[in-house]
């Protein structure tokens, strides 16, 4: 059993005349992708968050999102992973984890 949480961003840079202000037209594309493959994923305001059973689909679901974008001129990408063995779920349990720590330090 392997975790692999990879939180990743994209951007594309495009020499269209657009300003390159909003890119909330790409991220949906990459996103319905996501949704699309089954692997759970978070959207937050500055990147989406994976969770994959092996480097392989991680990296596969990065190739898928930038298939959604080969009509830009370019693409800036940032990729974070944390690679566990012997986990699952940690996509929500990491989040749970410092919930619950923060309940025990409120009620203390």
């Amino acid at each position: 059993m392997l975790s692999v949480l990879l939180e990743f961003s994209m951007f594309p840079i495009s020499d269209d005349g657009r300003d390159g202000s909003s890119v909330s037209h790409e991220v949906a594309k990459i996103i319905d992708v996501i949704d699309k493959s089954g692997v759970p994923y978070q959207l937050t305001p500055m990147g989406t968050i994976i969770e994959a059973k092996s480097m392989k689909e991680a990296l596969s679901i990065i190739e898928l999102a930038y298939e959604q974008l080969q009509s830009c001129e370019r693409v800036y990408s940032s990729l974070k992973f944390d690679i566990r063995k012997n986990k699952e779920n940690r996509l929500k349990a990491k989040i749970q984890s410092v919930e619950t720590a923060l309940n025990r330090k409120v009620n203390h």
